[in-house]
């Protein structure tokens, strides 16, 4: 499951259950700790400070520990305000209610510990397997996550659908088959424009493409701001949040959410738009990327693009310089942005990742069967050695070069490792690519690409066979 992150909710690189593979200096992880506060010998590192802030990908409540004399209180300073988080000098994180613990090992005095926080049990697999897998550290869970983690947290992700509506009453006609209205239901989809996105889609499986969390918007939001008075900008901030209203961003930020808005929410009193985090800003006006989050070309999204702007538009030039005025306003520059690592978090990295070569017999065997080790898998692929890393739809998890994709649907039971063999459809699953008939051969002797997710963007199995 990825996170309802793609619309500017706050820092670009906190990713909820991976926040922790970003520092002010270190983003890759190394294998963690064991957890615990102390060392072996009993004596705890220094707590030089610590970070709350909420994660723009779970939404979720977080805090960070710098732990360790290779912190300086201008390193912890620095790294809290790029997570747009309070600092506590000399105070550690609140334990009470927490999830869980991320220790990540930068150096041997530095560490981090990121402390995930929730009454939701559900979320425990998601958050391990975000520690270890995306942030090479160590998951100490909490008594509400020491039972069996599972393979899911109970919210598989719906792969997007064109869902075609009749108009409403009163609206004219779309421009899909016989005068339809024909959206994408996915986080990054977008209805005709003028129109309301929740009201030609499902949110309901929006959701399922992002964790949805409640939390409050920027400190600040509610303070009066004269630019109100101002028909020009106020023409300006309508054509922005009507544009917001026709993509899927509100299904987290509005008051109709179900648990209440994610950050910013496009009711909000007074102007919604100082409810964003400056990194929301800066992803609006592109001075921040957010690329890994996936994107439809406009001829497939109602005419919306979102490359020029984070925030997707019918006119993104617009857009951008809509939030490039917003971070004027407020006294910033793109400058202030340099060396601030870009959106995505888990998404960007698993972008990025170099894989290695398998161990433990994993890969695919002269017998066809597909062996990887973990847990039971909802999408299988062997590609092309040098093949891009799948991560999300709509255009990002279908790279050149693959040769071979199986999904599970959501309904449906995940794949065991060894239960599935090369060119074999199982009962259930559905062959993505190729599109028809059967894969290409391997050929012996060829080094393929073994990619297993648990769900999409939660990988098993990212490793180099020799066939």
């Amino acid at each position: 499951m990825t996170g309802c992150a793609n619309d500017g909710a706050g820092d670009p690189a906190g990713a909820g259950e991976a926040d922790a593979t970003t520092s002010a200096s270190d983003d890759d992880g190394s294998s963690g700790t064991d957890g615990d506060d102390g060392s072996d010998d009993g004596s705890a590192p220094a707590v030089v400070g610590s970070c709350e802030y909420v994660s723009p990908f779970t939404q979720g409540a977080e805090c960070r520990d710098y732990l360790g004399e290779g912190w300086s209180e201008d390193d912890v300073v620095a790294d809290c305000e790029g997570l747009g988080g309070a600092t506590a000098l000399g105070q550690a994180c609140a334990v009470e209610g927490m999830l869980g613990r991320c220790t990540i090992e930068q150096a041997a005095d530095r560490v981090l510990e990121v402390v995930a926080y929730g009454d939701d049990a559900g979320a425990c697999a998601t958050q391990q397997l975000g520690c270890e897998t995306f942030g090479g550290g160590t998951w100490d869970p909490a008594p509400l996550c020491q039972g069996d983690p599972g393979g899911s947290d109970g919210n598989v992700f719906i792969q997007p659908t064109l869902e075609c509506r009749d108009p409403l009453p009163g609206e004219p006609p779309g421009a899909g088959p016989n005068g339809q209205v024909c959206t994408w239901q996915m986080i990054s989809g977008c209805t005709e424009e003028g129109r309301h996105f929740e009201d030609y889609a499902s949110c309901d499986v929006v959701r399922t493409q992002r964790p949805y969390y409640p939390s409050p918007p920027a400190e600040g939001w509610d303070q009066e701001d004269p630019r109100l008075d101002d028909p020009v900008y106020v023409e300006e901030l309508a054509w922005v949040r009507s544009q917001i209203e026709a993509s899927a961003c509100v299904c987290c930020h509005s008051e109709t959410a179900p648990n209440g808005p994610s950050n910013w929410y496009i009711e909000q009193p007074g102007n919604f738009i100082n409810g964003l985090f400056d990194s929301g800003l800066a992803m609006g006006s592109r001075w921040l990327d957010s690329s890994a989050f996936g994107a439809y070309a406009p001829q497939d999204n109602n005419g919306f693009e979102r490359e020029t702007s984070g925030f997707p538009s019918t006119d993104p030039q617009r857009m951008r310089d809509f939030f490039v005025a917003e971070l004027t306003h407020r006294g910033l520059s793109e400058a202030d942005f340099a060396g601030m690592e870009d959106f995505g978090g888990p998404l960007y990295d698993q972008l990025v990742y170099e894989p290695s070569a398998c161990e433990d017999g994993e890969g695919v065997r002269r017998d066809g069967s597909i062996v990887w080790d973990g847990a039971g898998a909802r999408y299988v692929y062997v590609l092309d050695a040098g093949s891009a890393n799948p991560t999300v739809p709509p255009n990002l998890d279908l790279p050149p070069g693959t040769r071979w994709r199986v999904d599970v649907p959501a309904d449906g039971d995940p794949i065991e490792s060894g239960s599935i063999a090369y060119g074999e459809l199982p009962a259930g699953t559905t062959q993505r690519f190729p599109e028809q008939g059967a894969p290409p051969a391997l050929t012996p002797g060829q080094t393929y690409y073994l990619y297993v997710t648990r769900d999409v963007a939660l990988p098993i199995t990212r490793c180099l066979f020799t066939y």
